[in-house]
């Protein structure tokens, strides 16, 4: 592995994913990976080069999948090492933890999650399936020991330990709530360990969850709107066209440098925001709202919280930032592909 950053974006219209180098605040297109069928989702595994990509079937009959490629570093190219086949439905949103031996997964269509060990880069069969309507995303705690999947068709947390086969066991409760109708969708966990924050789909929130950080166990604090005020976008609800309706579409959030903030996207009015969070973990409303690529589903920040890479949907280009506290400065705009959704640094 070198110094020099990469930055990987799934293009789900193109079926792709491109790697770029970072060096000197610019994007460098090194490669695209074409073949791999509405990727929307991947997981990279930096200290071996490893990507875990979520593909769907290329034609009739043909399963979705988890593919294993090995990324050169140099080149930028993935090349295919192996396939794990998903009959009952493709993921939305892929994790590592325990130092890349487990694999976790979360699938929207199918309406369930998965663990799975992985051993240099062979993916082995789920060893726990858990059901919950329209997962959309999950993460382990950073030792591994517990996994937190996120359901917005259920509005809740679902919460589980991990033993050392890798198997979920429900922790008591085995759910925490999130508000009715608001449509929980990604998470993050912060660096002490003893907060979970979510934010949701439908209401444009950022959910705060306390953590115990012994038995894993999650308890509801607080919401805070993470919405532009100035846009009159309505509360979206389950089925609706949030385009349509002009309604809330939140997406994806991502820590801020030294986790003061929380980065937020919002999909209906194409913008991203950061909420301050405070040292006793409460969160405020954002004050600065920047418009960003079109529809951007995912983004991402470099390790440092320096700089921002934003996705469009309806866009072939994703931008540049740099960052600076709640502000944003475009520093370039480059051709990725069509129906960028998901973005990592690595």
């Amino acid at each position: 592995m070198t110094d020099t950053p990469l930055v990987l974006v799934a293009n789900a219209g193109d079926g792709s994913i491109s790697v770029f180098r970072l060096a000197d605040r610019t994007l460098e297109r090194l490669a695209v990976t074409d073949g791999l069928t509405d990727c929307s989702t991947f997981a990279v595994d930096a200290a071996r080069g490893l990507v875990y990509a979520g593909v769907k079937g290329s034609g009739p009959g043909e399963p979705s999948g988890i593919l294993t490629l090995q990324l050169d570093r140099g080149t930028g190219h993935l090349t295919p090492r192996g396939r794990l086949d998903l009959p009952d439905g493709g993921m939305n949103y892929l994790a590592l933890g325990r130092d890349g031996t487990l694999l976790l997964g979360a699938s929207y269509s199918g309406g369930y999650g998965i663990s799975c060990p992985v051993d240099d880069g062979v993916i082995g069969e789920p060893v726990s399936t858990i059901a919950f309507p329209n997962l959309h995303s999950v993460l382990p705690s950073a030792d591994g020991r517990f996994a937190y999947f996120v359901s917005l068709g259920a509005d809740l947390v679902a919460q589980y330990a991990v033993d050392d086969e890798l198997h979920l066991n429900p922790l008591d409760p085995a759910t925490v709530a999130a508000p009715e109708g608001s449509g929980p969708r990604h998470l993050v966990l912060n660096g002490a360990q003893d907060a979970v924050y979510v934010i949701t789909e439908f209401s444009g929130e950022v959910l705060h969850f306390a953590r115990d950080i012994t038995s894993g166990e999650l308890a509801f604090r607080g919401a805070t709107s993470v919405v532009d005020p100035a846009r009159g976008l309505g509360h979206s609800v389950f089925g609706a066209d949030p385009r349509e309706n002009h309604f809330i579409w939140g997406a994806d959030l991502h820590w801020g440098r030294s986790e003061a903030t929380l980065w937020t996207s919002e999909r209906t009015e194409s913008t991203l925001a950061a909420a301050a969070v405070d040292t006793d973990g409460s969160v405020s409303a954002p004050t600065t709202f920047h418009e960003t690529e079109p529809q951007p589903r995912g983004f991402a920040l470099s390790q440092d919280g320096s700089l921002l890479v934003a996705t469009g949907e309806r866009s072939t280009t994703v931008s540049l930032y740099a960052v600076e506290g709640e502000k944003l400065e475009l520093l370039q705009r480059a051709e990725t592909g069509a129906g960028a959704n998901w973005v990592r640094f690595a």
